[in-house]
């Protein structure tokens, strides 16, 4: 089940590898989660110490939550391999390369993350992918005027 999707960061940026990963959650948080109450804005995650941790990714409170609810803005860990963050460790050492969550989603009943390496894209490769997403648009609208 598909909870959110950060379209933002397909724009923003050139995705070179994809990684699932779990995601450590508070009562409160998957109950949230579940309402869809969740925004990427600046999320990005941070390897410290070979563990992953996803910053900036806000889940509002519960609304029907006590005082136990959870912060909106908290540092959250992910769940990976060992080989896998080895891995990724190993692919931001490259300049320029950085860790951004693209989807939120439910698996078996787990959350999941899915995060991906990325590179940053420069204004040019930023107006490369408006100018094909309208061609596209174009050529969408063409097609369904061909079939009337």
């Amino acid at each position: 089940m598909n909870i959110a999707e950060n379209r933002r960061a397909k724009f923003d940026y050139t995705i070179l590898d994809t990684y699932e990963c779990g995601l450590v959650l508070l009562g409160t948080e998957v109950k949230a989660l579940r309402d869809r109450h969740v925004n990427f804005g600046d999320a990005y995650a941070l390897l410290k110490n070979h563990e992953l941790f996803l910053l900036g990714l806000k889940i509002e409170p519960y609304k029907y939550g006590t005082h136990v609810n959870h912060e909106a803005d908290r540092t959250r860990k992910l769940l990976l391999h060992k080989r896998e963050i080895t891995k990724i460790e190993k692919e931001t050492l490259r300049k320029g390369l950085t860790l951004i969550p693209l989807k939120i989603y439910f698996k078996e009943g787990r959350a999941k993350v899915l995060i991906g390496v990325a590179e940053g894209k420069s204004k040019i490769d930023k107006r490369d992918t408006i100018k094909k997403r309208e061609g596209d648009r174009e050529v969408a609208r063409v097609m369904r005027r061909g079939q009337r």
